[in-house]
This record gives structure tokens, sequence and C-alpha cells, in this order.
């Protein structure tokens, strides 16, 4: 079978190097004069197909198909091009069109790898594992009698979430392991069709005054942000929208056009992108918001990237409201996906986004390491980036992301970015490395059952926390421990009411407090000025042409 399997994967990195090969052929023979080109491609094809049957009849030890071909030979080809274009094996090409619908039959739940144990990051509201009462912090220990500990590292999340899902109606028994409790929980839950929204916590700052997390762009994302607005009174009757895309990814081009348009003006450019072989496109707000204007403030860090930065960057260049925060990642390449067989897909590089003004998207990456371009993340100095105007004559700068019109130093919130949660000191950065308050959430209910929805944790539940700590081995003194109360009430706080209550309640508990939502909601009269200064500068231009 693993021969087969072999004899496979050469032909599937022919096809890859073959649509590759249509790309760029008509590059290759301008250099290489007509059909030379395509010999040399040829033989380039040959060559790799000989050193690939040499490696796999002569290594020290029997060669993994899949690894050498799924994990080197097409990601190294399309590391060569660009840090975006990727290939897609099965499971993450599943994981992507399932990423972009938002739905799946299944239990509806995040799991996430703890070590070597798989771990429920999160039930979504409503769902057969919120029903349930599955909690953040259980272990999977079994799923239909078949253990879910011990699996291998690279394959134990795709295992399980396999094992979950299934069609509706159908019924799996879990088991999981959960603090407090000294034998494992069974449940059993009757699958259901999951939609999962993208909008993962949504608010009233204050009266008429809408807060909106969008997490990423796929499929329903214009619709629930509409519905949101709706559910407020109506584009006209809200009094200010504060639209949080932090660690915002991005997703689906589409989506991203149509919630620029329900902030835009009817006819304003939203968008283009144009490649080498991909001739421009521009995207226009279609529909319009019809004249409801209301205050906007768009909150954006270093983690906001693709569609989120179309959003931004149009908003921004045309003066319709106030981008808070850190500059963008700047992620401007348009990808293009190629669906292969084997159910695999390619996601290849084939033009590039510039915003309304003109300005490209795309931050530099020639010469940089992987590592460099996702984590270091620097920026080129504004003195080396293209510089536009906005439609007020505002200035603003290309090739390096979108960069805020108030900066504020970053904030790092852990159910927003998925990353290693940064604390403010040692104490910190030692509590959330060991997921303390996630465990705690559930030592804490193991003793006192739940709490109603507006609870206010008071100091008992530092000392609370200073036990838990203590039976987890956790190092800190009493001066770590007042230092740190109020940052341990808000946290212990969300991490109870999420378990209770769901991923809204609790990201509102953290919201309420959070010193960049709090800069927004005061920044909405300045973004009400700059769009009326633009409406009255563009009103005056078109009164002098007119005359």
């Amino acid at each position: 079978m693993t021969k087969l399997r072999s004899l496979l994967l050469v032909p599937l990195v022919l096809a890859v190097c073959a649509i590759l090969g249509g790309i760029y052929g008509p590059q290759v023979a301008a250099r290489q004069s007509g059909p030379n080109g395509d010999d040399q491609i040829r033989a380039d094809l040959r060559d790799f197909a000989r050193v690939y049957a040499l490696v796999q009849s002569n290594y020290a030890v029997p060669l993994n198909p899949d690894h050498a071909i799924y994990d080197g030979a097409i990601p190294g080809m399309l590391r060569t091009l660009d840090p975006h274009s990727s290939f897609y094996d099965p499971s993450q090409f599943a994981r992507m069109r399932e990423d972009q619908s938002g739905h799946y039959y299944g239990v509806g739940m995040t799991i996430v790898l703890r070590g070597d144990r798989v771990m429920v990051q999160m039930p979504f509201e409503g769902t057969p594992a919120y029903r349930a009462g599955l909690r953040p912090g259980d272990i999977i220990y079994a799923v239909d009698g078949v253990s879910a500990l011990g699996l291998p590292l690279d394959s134990a999340l795709d295992r399980v979430a396999g094992m979950l899902k299934g069609p509706a109606g159908t019924t799996v028994h879990l088991q999981v392991l959960r603090t407090g409790h000294p034998k494992p929980l069974q449940f059993s839950l009757v699958r259901a069709e999951v939609h999962h929204k993208s909008v993962d916590c949504t608010y009233q700052l204050a009266p008429g005054v809408v807060y909106i997390h969008l997490s990423q762009f796929m499929e329903t994302s214009a619709d629930e942000i509409h519905d949101i607005i709706q559910q407020y009174g109506g584009e006209h009757h809200i009094r200010g929208l504060v639209l949080d895309l932090r660690s915002n990814p991005g997703g689906l081009l589409s989506q991203a056009v149509e919630i620029a348009d329900q902030f835009l003006a009817r006819g304003q450019l939203i968008v283009s992108h144009r490649g080498r072989n991909s001739p421009e496109q521009r995207y226009y707000a279609t529909r319009g918001n019809g004249g409801a204007d209301f205050p906007l403030v768009v909150l954006v860090n270093n983690f906001t990237a693709s569609a989120s930065e179309i959003v931004s960057g149009a908003i921004q260049d045309h003066d319709r409201g106030l981008i808070v925060g850190q500059t963008t990642f700047g992620k401007g390449l348009v990808q293009r996906v190629y669906t292969l067989g084997d159910d695999t897909g390619l996601a290849l590089t084939s033009a590039h986004y510039y915003t309304p003004s003109g300005r490209l998207i795309q931050r530099p990456y020639e010469g940089l390491s992987l590592y460099d371009y996702y984590w270091a993340r620097s920026q080129p100095p504004n003195d080396h980036r293209e510089v536009r105007l906005t439609d007020s004559g505002r200035t603003v700068y290309g090739g390096g992301g979108i960069t805020p019109d108030v900066k504020l130093p970053p904030v790092y919130l852990q159910e927003f970015t998925g990353e290693e949660f940064l604390g403010a000191n040692d104490f910190q950065n030692n509590v959330l490395d060991r997921n303390a308050f996630l465990d705690f959430a559930d030592y804490y209910l193991a003793r006192h059952e739940s709490v109603p929805r507006d609870w206010q944790p008071g100091d008992e539940i530092v000392q609370d926390f200073a036990k838990f700590l203590a039976t987890q081995h956790i190092p800190y003194t009493a001066e770590d421990l007042k230092a740190n109360a109020e940052w341990i009430k808000l946290e212990a706080g969300s991490k109870i009411i999420t378990s209770l209550y769901g991923q809204n309640q609790g990201l509102e508990v953290l919201l309420s407090h959070d010193p960049e939502v709090q800069k927004a909601l005061a920044l909405l009269p300045q973004a009400e000025a700059l769009e009326q200064h633009a409406r009255q500068i563009l009103a005056e231009r078109q009164s002098a042409r007119l005359r």
C-alpha cells in the first residue's frame, strides 16, 4: 500500500509543477526561446523524479512518502515564491473549506493540544457540546470507547476531530477529564449541523453604541454584521460602531467587499487587484450605506491581515472612520485556490491587493526567513514607502500594511490571537504559560457550582486563586497577589463566566476592561468629525468643478 501511494504521489507533484509551469511557462519561454523552455521544464521534472526514486531506494531508513512530498518537496518549492503560496493536504484542505463555509456536522466545539492531550478549547453556544455542559479545559479521554490519550502529536487533533464529526442525528459518546472530578465524566451527544459564526462577541458599549468583534471573513460574515446592526435599530438609529478586527487573519474577499459596502457610499471603490497574468479587477460599493454615516472606529493590531486590511484600508482611504491600534500585518497577496486530485489543494499567489488610493497592502518579504516574516514583522520606515492621499488629502503609506490613524501600545488577548499570551510581568507570564485560569475555572466551579451572569468577583477570588496555585505548585508571593489582584479578578472572572455562559459573555467581561476598546469608544466623536470634514471637502471640490 505504501509503494502504491508513493507511486501516486510523484504524479501529484508533477501535476502541481504543471500548474506552476502553466502560470510561469510564458515567462520561462521568453527567457528560453520557445520550445527549448518546455524542454527545460520537462528535464527539470525528470530530474526531480529521479532524485525521488534514488532517495526512496537508498535512504538509510524507510521513506515516508507523505512526509517527503506533502511536508517537503511541494512546500519547499512554494516557499521559493512567497510566504503565502501553500499546499493543502486532504485534512488541511477540508479544514480550509469548512472554515470558509462556517458550518459542518458534529458536536460544535474547538479542540487544541495541551501537552500530549486533546483539550476542549471552546464549545460554540447553542451546539450539542454547549448544551451538554462541556467546558473549556475539559480533556477528551475517549470517544465512543476509543482512547484519545497517547495519540501521535502530529495527528491527534485530526483523529479526534474526525471521530467527533459525523452525520446529523447520530450519537457520539464522550468521556472527559475535568479538574475536581476523580473519574471521567460521561456525555452522550447527538450530532447536528453546526454553524460557527464569525462574530464571536457583540454588545452595547454605551446606549446606541455597538461593539462587534469579527474573528474571520467567512461566507456568513457580511450577513452577521448586517443582522447585528438591525438588531440594534438599524443603520440610521445606532449612534456609533466599534468594529474590532484585531487578530483577524482574513478570509473571503467577497465578504470583505460586502462588509465594506455596508459602511461606504454607493459607487466608492473598495479594493482592486492585479497581477502579471491577472487583469486588474476593481470592486465598488454597489448598495452603499444609504447615507447612514454613523461614527465608526476600527480596531487593528499586528495580527490583522488580508481581508481585514482590505476593509481597514477602504475605510481609511475614504475617511469614513478612524483606524486605531497597531500597524497591521501587511498581507496583500491574492491567492487563487486550485483543487487537485486526492482532495488536495494549492493556494497560489496570482495578484496583489491595492487600497482605493492605490496603496499596495503587502509588505516586503524578499530575503526574509519565514520566522522573520511571520514573527519579527518589521515594517519598512515611512520614508521608504509609497505615499498616497485619502479623499480629504490626508497622507497614508503603502507597502507595509495599514498604519493606524491613532497608534496605541499593544494589548494581547489570548482569546483573540490564539498565540502565546503575554503578560505584563513575570508572575503573569508564569500563570499564563501554565494555563492556570482555565484550570482554576473548573477548580472554582467544582466548589461553587455556579455564579450569576452579572457576577463580579471580589477579593475572595484572589485568595481562592492563591490556594489553587499552591495545589499546582506554581510559585507566587504575597506581593505578586497584591500587585496583580485586579488582573486576577478580571481573568478568573472571564474564564468562569465563559465556562458557564459561553464565549460571548466571557469576552464581554474582558472587553469591558480592555483599554483599547475604551479608547475606541472615546474616539467616536473624532471619527465623526473626520467623516464630516471629508464630506465637506468633497462637496467643495464638486462645487468647484461645476463652476
